[in-house]
């Protein structure tokens, strides 16, 4: 007896594992959300998922996942796991089965996100036609960037390690935290300061510029005291957002993304106040002689709980037909 469910897909992060299942209709339904560190590998929360929520193996399998995929294996950036296509078509027997990056599937994810999957940042524009580019970008655990190329023969993800590209300060302040990362770390990248760990370390600099020491933990304690009003988490929740604007703004005049910037990843939508008072926007303009350029493009908060699952389902349905 086939399964009822057409497809399995995934959103595998260096923290979480998001498993659903797609239906007929293509529909995804029954979204379960492992901790990566609970569990040995992905092998084993597949099983687990397969064996308590789908019941019986679906016929193919698409996941999204953190990292860049060569030749069909990904090596996490930010987990100890390899895994390969390969080895799960073997282990569980699907049909097919394509591991795709996590923000790749984001950007395929894009053109469906709509209403309430989205929140406008700065002003209402419209999206670009069907032939301009988007682009997908977010800070979680690490950082992710991808492109989307459209045209009328369909749209193509374009997958890439832009959070590892070099951070640029844009100030004063800025310039004594690229001092400061590059004392700890040698190279700063863009995932130096955009990432969870990354706020955290800018929290921690901030503080020494003032000459006070840090009283907060974490990355989530920054957060919680910054929207709290403490003021050096507050501060640093600023200069965090004012960063992601600068960088957004890179990265929409490299893919031309006339069609949208859509932010997503795992703290934006916790600071998604702070991403709409106006500076996220005038960081994301602030381009010079590009500025009039870029004011024509849209930015959205994308807060849909699983647009990397979206994108993954839309990659199944292009599985299916070969």
């Amino acid at each position: 007896m086939r399964s009822q469910w057409t497809g399995l897909v995934g959103d595998v992060g260096g923290t979480n594992a998001r498993l659903a299942l797609t239906d007929v209709q293509g529909h995804i339904r029954n979204p379960r959300t492992f901790p990566c560190k609970d569990y040995a590998s992905l092998t084993d929360i597949i099983a687990e998922y397969i064996e308590t929520t789908a019941r019986k193996r679906p016929p193919r399998a698409v996941l999204a996942v953190a990292g860049p995929v060569v030749d069909g294996e990904i090596e996490f950036t930010n987990l100890d796991w390899v895994v390969s296509e390969g080895e799960l078509l073997a282990h569980f027997e699907f049909e097919a089965i394509a591991l795709i990056n996590d923000f790749a599937a984001q950007a395929l994810a894009c053109p469906l996100l709509e209403g309430q999957d989205l929140k406008v940042l700065g002003p209402t524009l419209p999206k670009g036609s069907h032939e301009c580019p988007m682009v997908a970008l977010g800070a979680g655990t690490g950082f992710g960037v991808a492109g989307l190329a459209r045209s009328d023969r369909g749209d193509v993800p374009i997958p890439t390690e832009g959070g590892h590209a070099s951070f640029a300060p844009s100030d004063d302040v800025e310039v004594e935290v690229w001092k400061r990362l590059a004392a700890k770390y040698g190279r700063v990248s863009i995932e130096r300061i955009l990432s969870g760990q990354g706020l955290y370390d800018l929290y921690t600099i901030l503080c020494d510029l003032k000459g006070v020491a840090p009283t907060l933990p974490d990355e989530a304690a920054v957060t919680a005291k910054g929207l709290a009003g403490d003021p050096l988490a507050s501060e640093t929740l600023d200069r965090f957002v004012l960063i992601l604007g600068a960088v957004a703004g890179d990265l929409a005049l490299t893919f031309g993304a006339r069609g949208g910037v859509f932010v997503s990843g795992g703290i934006a939508p916790r600071i998604a106040e702070r991403l709409n008072t106006g500076a996220f926007r005038a960081r994301f303009e602030g381009k010079g002689r590009m500025s009039d350029y870029l004011s024509a493009i849209p930015t959205y908060l994308v807060v849909h709980p699983y647009p990397a699952i979206v994108g993954a389902a839309r990659e199944l349905e292009l599985l299916e037909r070969l």
